[in-house]
């Protein structure tokens, strides 16, 4: 049987995971039932086998599809976005009671529903441990605390941008590259943050698009001989961008809790069994 590749999305970012339908007729918009490294899960084919055939024949395995979803099947996950909506609401409370400087944005229950994963952002190291002892005697599960940058946030919660269209990092961006303010003034845009800047704070992740073509090109004036070009070296990175993007959230991306600090757990991953 030749492989046939749909692509699946299992929330609503960006990302899109390829599996071998296995000969089942799916169409864009069907549930399935997948098997993950989380174990099985329920996924919405976005793309089908016409869009992805120049991934046919590159060597690479991918996993099958199990089945189609069934009634039984969305009920399961309809409970487990209800409790997953109880948990964010319940952290949300306990936050407020114990004036945490955090932001909690999402929360993600586990296939077996043994673990709930709770997505957060702030500008400093937060002492979570109390929290977490709150939540685990309260839902009886392992509790994980992930904190994330301020794209991660924006690509979770969603929104519009200045022209008017989603989010590119919610509809199609699957990966952050780095943008400089070098980006604009090379492609002589108005460096007002107002005009420049994301939902996220950051510089728009749009403003690479057309720089990529710039970037190995050529612009040549034969009269007032001046010859441009723009080489890789002039790309900053995220860290290094131009203080006019701010007020910018500079709080890296990382997980909470990390060893550089003596006081904060040694793991993020806070299991706490009652």
């Amino acid at each position: 049987m030749p492989l046939e590749l749909v692509g699946i999305k299992f929330n609503s970012t960006a990302k899109i995971y390829h599996f071998d339908s296995g000969g089942l007729e799916l169409n864009v918009g069907d549930k399935c039932i997948v098997q993950t490294e989380r174990g099985e899960e329920l996924g919405t084919v976005v793309m089908g086998f016409s869009n992805l055939e120049h991934l046919h024949g590159c060597g690479k395995s991918y996993k099958k599809i199990l089945r189609k979803a069934d009634e039984e099947d969305c009920e399961i996950y309809q409970r487990k976005a209800s409790r997953e909506r109880e948990a964010f609401n319940y952290c949300v409370d306990k936050i407020r009671e114990r004036k945490l400087a955090m932001k909690l944005v999402n929360t993600e229950l586990s296939s077996d529903g043994k673990k709930i994963t709770f997505y957060f952002t702030a500008e400093e190291r937060v002492d979570f441990r109390e929290l977490v002892k709150d939540i685990a005697q309260r839902f009886r599960t392992r509790i994980e605390m992930r904190q994330i940058g301020v794209r991660d946030e924006a690509r979770v919660m969603g929104g519009f941008g200045c022209c008017g269209r989603p989010l590119c990092c919610t509809t199609f961006i699957t990966q952050f590259e780095p943008i400089s303010i070098k980006m604009a003034k090379n492609q002589s845009l108005s460096l007002n943050p107002s005009k420049i800047s994301g939902l996220c704070g950051r510089l728009m992740c749009c403003l690479r698009y057309e720089f990529e073509d710039r970037v190995s090109g050529r612009r040549q004036e034969k009269n007032g001989e001046l010859e441009m070009e723009i080489t890789e070296d002039e790309l900053l990175t995220q860290e290094e961008e131009d203080v006019i993007c701010q007020p910018q959230d500079n709080a890296p991306e990382k997980s909470a809790g990390s060893p550089e600090d003596p006081s904060m757990p040694m793991d993020t991953d806070l299991k706490y069994q009652q």
